[in-house]
């Protein structure tokens, strides 16, 4: 059931018909902000963790360290809620703390101490230092390919507008003549369109191929662990003292009637 569960998960977020479909698009905008959001959330992290360490002789930086591990957990969220949008994937089901009525009473400092998770705050800055890395890698990526297939796509049209304003022959020196291969201009312009529409549609393959990767990167399938909060063991109910007795008032009733 659970193999089951992850292929029909796997399914839901795959794109098909990358060339007309709207996933396709919103994905290359989303690789496209990834490089500048990978650097905003990696200076954030850096500098919110080593003012932390710094300012606290002062106790500034112990407030401040719980409160930048409270937003490493708000960037990974946001993250999450991000790559499901665009892939039309499904909320995971918001899970509801019970010790809201203990906290009631507490000051801020001791709420986030309790609520502070190392396992999750550990995870959380990994998986901001790993977007910072896709984020960039990903960009270069997705960039070399759309642009290699958009260029060819687009050199016929260069190469007309550039010999009728410039006399500019930019295919003067192209495969064909180092080959001696006689082709004319017109079969040149539908060699490299047609060459440029099978990259494009490459590359679109590609982008998708990144996004599934992110996906698996930054665990969109699985329900993100809340921070864990010990619960106050519940008081003992007198029931239990009330069954203790009743041995005592057993034998108390069986002595009086002996009498």
């Amino acid at each position: 059931m659970k193999a089951m569960e992850t292929t029909a998960k796997a399914r839901a977020g795959k794109v098909n018909w990358v060339l007309f479909n709207p996933k396709t698009y919103a994905t290359i905008l989303y690789l496209m902000l990834s490089l500048p959001l990978g650097i905003i959330y990696f200076t954030v992290a850096i500098t919110g963790i080593v003012l932390s360490i710094g300012l606290t002789p002062i106790f500034i930086g112990i407030p401040l360290f719980f409160g930048v591990a409270k937003l490493l957990n708000g960037i990974v969220i946001f993250e999450q809620s991000l790559i499901r949008q665009i892939l039309g994937l499904s909320n995971p089901p918001v899970a509801y703390s019970n010790h809201q009525q203990s906290e009631v009473g507490q000051n801020w400092l001791k709420r986030m101490v309790r609520g502070f998770d190392g396992g999750l705050f550990i995870r959380n800055l990994l998986l901001v230092l790993l977007r910072f890395v896709t984020g960039i890698v990903f960009f270069v990526v997705m960039v070399t390919v759309i642009s290699l297939a958009l260029g060819l796509i687009a050199l016929p049209v260069v190469h007309i507008i550039l010999m009728n304003e410039m006399q500019l022959d930019i295919l003067e020196n192209s495969l064909f003549s180092y080959f001696h291969i006689d082709w004319t201009y017109n079969q040149q312009y539908l060699l490299y369109a047609g060459v440029g529409l099978v990259l494009f549609w490459i590359a679109l393959r590609v982008v998708n191929g990144l996004m599934q990767i992110q996906r698996r990167i930054m665990y969109v399938d699985e329900p993100y662990p809340q921070p864990s909060v010990p619960v106050e063991a519940p008081v003992q109910s007198q029931y239990y003292e009330f069954e203790e007795d009743q041995p005592a008032q057993g034998m108390m009733h069986t002595a009086y009637r002996e009498l």
